[in-house]
């Protein structure tokens, strides 16, 4: 059962990712590509009716990490405290900034949120690539110094960086060199499919523009992805060790490596939407190889004192987990329903439909 509740938490995670990711690049986008109205219209009616959306998946996140694995939502919510709440507030910032846009016709006022919509888009790509970071390179649980534990073994708490911006400190940062790293990826990878979002909904003067981006990032992404990957072996000595004793798990990496060597040929594609299918298998590949890496660990311990935050050691009473997964069917597909629903009312381009307009 605690299987079951991981792989519905990582697979949510993993939807949040690709469908809000598609909504930071698009900000990213707009922040660095849109200079003119219409480019700037037509990169929100791409997004306009699915972004309150897509964040949902975050909340339902939240909810089923607090109802599966209780003690990791707490010990998360207290260590992750500081990134949390700059989380929320870019959150609030971009939605703010897509909504009152349009309240007022003021070039300065257009301009004001115009900028709080894309820099809360790129931030928000960044500290999401940062924490995927944290997770791969654990954290000091139980607050270890000089060999002792000074808290109970599953807390912990991160300032945002420590002075030697290293990923081995005893008392480590949110921000480090490893963790900076996987936030540019996480940056360059989201750009690339906001691009690939906007180009499939719209016909936009942009979109022929936005492949090239889409090309030259990705020989940017598979050179950072390469450089993660050599020095993967800094932080973790085994990398691979869950690769070689469970060879199906392969199937990750290889839907990762399909969808980078994908987007290498945007300008070929003949369906608009292709490159948006090969962005979301590499963020799917990314991240499901990324945790598959540390299985069964859901936070890794830095210390030899304090055991990893695991499935089962984490994990909620086996009954109250049966119980939810009842409910979960149900709620699972009334969320198909209204997705389906959603983007077959919103399918096709959205050049026209006039998002934010007052």
């Amino acid at each position: 059962m605690e299987l079951f509740w991981y792989i519905i938490l990582i697979m949510m995670l993993a939807i949040y990712v690709i469908l809000d990711g598609y909504d930071f690049g698009a900000g990213i986008i707009h922040l660095f590509f849109a200079k003119n109205e219409k480019d700037k219209k037509a990169i929100t009616n791409a997004i306009g009716p699915f972004w309150d959306a897509n964040e949902v998946w975050l909340i339902a996140s939240g909810g089923v990490l607090f109802f599966a694995f209780p003690t990791l939502y707490a010990s998360s919510f207290s260590g992750f405290y500081l990134p949390l709440m700059m989380i929320l507030w870019l959150l609030i910032f971009r939605a703010i900034g897509l909504e009152l846009r349009g309240q007022i016709h003021n070039h300065l006022w257009e301009s004001l949120w115009d900028k709080a919509f894309g820099i809360a888009s790129l931030l928000l790509a960044l500290f999401f690539g940062i924490a995927l970071g944290n997770i791969v390179r654990g954290v000091n649980l139980g607050m270890v110094t000089n060999g002792v534990s000074t808290q109970e073994a599953h807390y912990f708490f991160l300032p945002l960086w420590n002075p030697s911006f290293s990923p081995h400190a005893e008392h480590l940062g949110i921000i480090d060199w490893f963790t900076i790293l996987l936030g540019i990826i996480g940056v360059v990878a989201l750009t690339i499919h906001g691009a690939n979002w906007i180009i499939f909904k719209t016909n936009s003067e942009l979109n022929l523009k936005l492949k090239t981006v889409v090309y030259r990032l990705n020989l940017i992404l598979l050179l950072l992805v390469i450089i993660s990957i050599l020095i993967w072996h800094i932080i973790d000595p085994k990398p691979f060790r869950n690769f070689l004793d469970m060879p199906w798990l392969w199937i990750f990496p290889i839907i990762t490596i399909t969808g980078l060597t994908g987007l290498f040929r945007i300008n070929q594609f003949k369906k608009d939407g292709l490159g948006f299918l090969f962005s979301s298998l590499f963020l799917f590949g990314g991240i499901t190889t990324t945790v598959a890496s540390i299985f069964p660990a859901l936070l890794p311990s830095t210390n030899k004192i304090n055991p990893d935050l695991t499935l089962y050691n984490m994990a909620a009473d086996h009954y109250g987990l049966s119980v939810g997964m009842n409910w979960f069917i149900v709620a699972a597909i009334l969320v198909i329903i209204y997705f389906i629903i959603q983007y077959k009312v919103f399918k096709g381009k959205m050049d026209n439909i006039g998002y934010g307009e007052h």
